[in-house]
């Protein structure tokens, strides 16, 4: 049995829109696409190599997987770590609208997000990964399907955008598993969900 992953690149004010490029998402007038990439460096690029060595098939909303269809069927090289794995391993696409998709291995998801996601990840040997897909993340989330997070925040404040986590998302707590910072001040951090967000107080002296 499989698990689901998240990689999910953060501004330090939360935001989650557009961060590589200002063509992936203008939504709300979001001028600053793209926020992601100066801070580009040798240990981003490890990083998501090793993500990338573990997965099993790929999870992708609308939005991203349009994105990558137009880039990494065109990138053949079989040493690329990320292209390699994108071109061969199973793609998924939970859509009402995408019916004849062209990226060899891609299938698409019409039922229940719930039950299609969780029997993706018991017949998936290794990692379910989901990268970017806000709209799609938020609703994992609010599923309790998201396993492990790998959350990069970035040493920027972006003021707008959409955020990773919505208004309404469940209280969640999760445990922090391993974390590193790269050249350019990006916070890796990988946790892994245990359940509800717990609580108490400070003024509780019994």
């Amino acid at each position: 049995m499989g698990k689901l992953t998240l990689t999910a690149f953060v501004s330090l004010d939360g935001v989650h829109q557009a961060p590589g490029g200002p063509e992936e998402d203008a939504t709300d007038d979001f001028r600053q696409g793209g926020w992601s990439v100066p801070y580009d460096d040798e240990d981003f690029g490890r990083f998501i190599t090793d993500v990338f060595s573990r997965a099993g098939a790929f999870l992708l909303g609308r939005r991203t997987y349009d994105i990558f269809a137009s880039f990494w069927p065109r990138m053949t090289d079989p040493a690329d770590p990320v292209a390699s794995r994108l071109n061969s391993l199973p793609k998924y696409v939970p859509s009402a609208t995408l019916t004849a998709p062209a990226w060899e291995g891609t299938t698409v998801l019409t039922g229940d997000l719930g039950k299609e996601v969780t029997d993706l990840k018991e017949r998936i040997d290794g990692e379910v990964q989901v990268h970017g897909s806000a709209t799609l993340a938020q609703s994992l989330f609010a599923l309790d399907l998201v396993d492990t997070l790998h959350l990069l925040t970035y040493p920027v404040v972006l003021g707008a955008g959409r955020r990773l986590f919505a208004e309404g998302a469940p209280p969640t707590a999760f445990r922090h598993v391993s974390g590193s910072t790269t050249s350019t001040g990006v916070a890796i951090a990988t946790y892994d969900r245990e359940g509800r967000a717990r609580y108490g107080s400070f003024l509780d002296e019994s």
